[in-house]
């Protein structure tokens, strides 16, 4: 997948990808639609160090969330 242009597509692709790598058990709580194409880049810059991590502390755990949280439409 081609992520260096922003689309709708490239955010649920990145999204679906994080929260499969992190195991989130909560799924509603982070959405696709929940993000937009202005905050591309940093989420860009998330998806692309979880990717990096085979694990993850319960503390980077809880900051990657803080951070997304952050990214979210308002």
């Amino acid at each position: 997948m081609n992520l260096s242009a922003k689309s709708t597509e490239n955010v649920e692709y990145m999204i679906d990808k994080i929260k499969e790598k992190l195991k989130v058990l909560n799924f509603g709580a982070i959405k696709p639609s929940h993000f937009d194409e202005e905050m591309y880049e940093e989420l860009k810059e998330i998806y692309e160090h979880v990717m990096k991590k085979e694990s993850f502390s319960p503390n980077e755990m809880q900051a990657l969330a803080e951070e997304l949280g952050s990214l979210r439409k308002q």
